[in-house]
């Protein structure tokens, strides 16, 4: 794969971009080429697909694999994981006996997914179970003891924990005190001494040995089912067409910005294909809900259907979201979408003013400090709910790990953080509750959340600048953009979208092909929507294309598009399909211009 040290020469000589950074071509080494070339011929491959892979380093008979990604190639046998074993034997007792099973999720996408995907199983089995997602603001991130007695009291004699449960000491160990056996399903970062339960899966357990710890919740319930059906069918039952939910892996796998790559690239693309069978109300509801009308892509997963799920945890009903993918009912689904659609404008307009001012702040901050490896920013005005995505907006504008909390009366701040490739925040989290910093916390390598007993930001942000400042400085310093073709207007076709969309999905780890279009007229540019930048670019030979700059108004991408109306710029951007109303037109998302010199 082409590195920055094989590129000398900047692609189209933009050494600064609107956005800072110097543009290169992904696949220009002499090697990258040469397999370039190979695979085109090898394959029967356009040219454009095959540059495409041999940038992402794809080797030549690695390719129809890559391409055609099969669960059937790339599913592991589950046991490969520590405690599988004992999970699926649990799990299996308690539906021979008819035991009543409760499940306790995550408020986020991954969390009700990884819910709704147990608990449509044990339904098609007959099982008993009780659904319970913890409140956002009254109980905070996973098991608690008073959910836990709850749950007891009306008569669950198996907790199985979704999506959390890897770090709750405390509750679990109450659970078995109150005679439940518990089994942990989740796929966050684990502290060296585990709570005391029947089966902790985990892939990212220390002792794990698995190498799937690249997996979100819902593939490791998804895993667990499939252990769970082998182990049944010794007594003559089976999970009625466990393939069916494939939808909510896809969903949850790209929600939680987990890596496309491996098992996780079959799980999309197989789950993309149910979905778009429409075959699960709840889904077909919010894909209405949320007004597309074409056949869903990786893309409109994490960008249209995961904040309206996600929206019902942040300022709503905790337990919308899991409600929703388990309904049956279509009148039901449409209502609980709806319900979901107008939370998530609510919450749109509540993150807008708290990410304005966030950004505000932390603008200042680097103006006088312009190395801070992270930012951490608080407000007693953010509701909880939204802080995640303040982080997100933070993290997205100033190129580097970002914490934003909500500032509580009682002295406590709840936060949640979003990092870059290379910075593994999760771990950084940890290290602070463990030191005592933090009162508890934990995530992954892109995303984590904490909990302070005391309002002291700064000394979290100094804990976290120092245990990530070399790699947030190495992660820096690849921040080039790398565009994986040239392409004239004329040659933003559907033909060029089909081939690209062969290479699919994409996502974390997996980045969709950027493609450059040098010294293109800016014909129109405006404001549309909630911030983001409309323009019209025309090349030399009067060919016009559409492109859009996602929230950018205020951006230096969308002020650079704004006032170069009429003039050329060098513009790059992913490809955008648009097949509303029987047409066929594809779009440039932009992610970045320069001034063409």
């Amino acid at each position: 794969m082409s590195t920055l040290l094989d590129l000398p020469r900047p692609l189209l000589d933009v050494h600064r971009s609107a956005l800072g950074r110097p543009w290169h071509e992904r696949c220009a080494s002499a090697p990258a080429q040469s397999l370039a070339v190979a695979i085109a011929q090898g394959h029967g491959l356009p040219e454009v697909l095959a540059r495409v892979l041999a940038g992402r380093g794809v080797d030549l008979h690695a390719v129809p694999g890559f391409l055609e990604p099969r669960l059937r190639d790339l599913l592991p046998d589950p046991a490969v994981l520590v405690d599988m074993e004992a999970a699926a034997d649990r799990l299996a007792i308690a539906i021979l006996k008819r035991e009543k099973v409760a499940i306790f999720g995550d408020y986020d996408v991954d969390g009700a997914a990884s819910a709704a995907l147990l608990a449509s199983a044990l339904r098609d089995l007959g099982v008993p179970y009780r659904l319970h997602i913890p409140d956002r603001i009254t109980e905070g991130y996973g098991p608690n003891v008073a959910a836990v007695r709850m749950l007891a009291e009306e008569g669950a004699t198996l907790l199985v924990t979704v999506d959390c449960g890897t770090a709750g000491h405390e509750p679990l160990a109450e659970a078995g005190r109150l005679g439940m056996d518990v089994v942990v399903l989740d796929h966050h970062g684990a502290p060296e001494v585990l709570p005391p339960v029947r089966a902790l899966v985990n892939p990212n357990r220390l002792d794990d040995l698995s190498g799937l710890g690249h997996l979100c919740a819902a593939g490791v319930v998804f895993l667990t089912l499939v252990a769970l059906n082998r182990r049944l069918r010794r007594d003559g039952l089976a999970i009625p067409d466990l393939m069916a939910g494939l939808d909510l892996v896809a969903l949850a796998t790209v929600a939680d910005v987990v890596p496309l790559h491996g098992l996780n690239r079959a799980f999309v693309r197989q789950g993309l294909a149910v979905m778009r069978g429409r075959g699960r109300r709840g889904l077909a509801a919010l894909l209405d809900a949320a007004g597309l009308s074409e056949s869903p892509q990786a893309w409109h997963l994490g960008f249209l259907l995961g904040p309206r799920i996600n929206a019902g945890g942040r300022i709503g009903d905790s337990m919308l979201g899991a409600r929703l993918l388990l309904c049956e009912d279509p009148i039901e689904a449409a209502g609980i979408a709806a319900q979901l659609d107008a939370l998530n404008r609510e919450r749109q307009a509540i993150e807008a003013a708290a990410v304005a001012e966030a950004e505000a702040e932390m603008g200042m901050r680097l103006d006088r400090d312009p190395d801070q490896p992270v930012l951490v920013a608080g407000s007693p005005d953010w509701h909880p709910g939204v802080v995640g995505l303040i982080a997100a907006r933070l993290k997205e504008r100033f190129g580097r790990p970002a914490f934003a909390f909500a500032l509580r009366q009682d002295g406590t701040a709840t936060g949640s953080g979003r990092s870059i490739p290379g910075a593994d925040l999760g771990r950084a989290v940890r290290a602070c509750v463990e030191s005592g910093l933090a009162a508890k916390g934990g995530g992954h390598a892109m995303a984590a959340g904490v909990t302070l007993a005391a309002l002291d930001l700064d000394r979290f942000r100094e804990a976290l600048s120092g245990d990530l400042a070399t790699s947030v400085a190495e992660a820096r310093l690849g921040e080039a953009l790398l565009v994986d073709g040239l392409v004239s207007a004329g040659g933003v076709q559907p033909d060029l979208a089909d081939a690209v969309e062969r290479a699919g999905p994409f996502g974390q780890g997996a980045p969709e092909p950027v493609f450059a279009l040098a010294r293109h007229r800016v014909a129109d540019a405006r404001v549309v929507g909630t911030g983001h930048v409309k323009a019209q670019l025309r090349g030399r030979d009067g060919v016009a294309v559409g492109a859009i700059a996602f929230r950018a108004a205020e951006s230096p991408v969308g002020r650079l598009l704004l006032s170069h109306i009429g003039r050329d710029i060098h513009a790059a951007g992913t490809l955008s399909r648009d097949r509303w109303r029987g047409a066929d037109r594809v779009e440039l998302r932009l992610c970045d211009v320069a001034e063409a010199s």
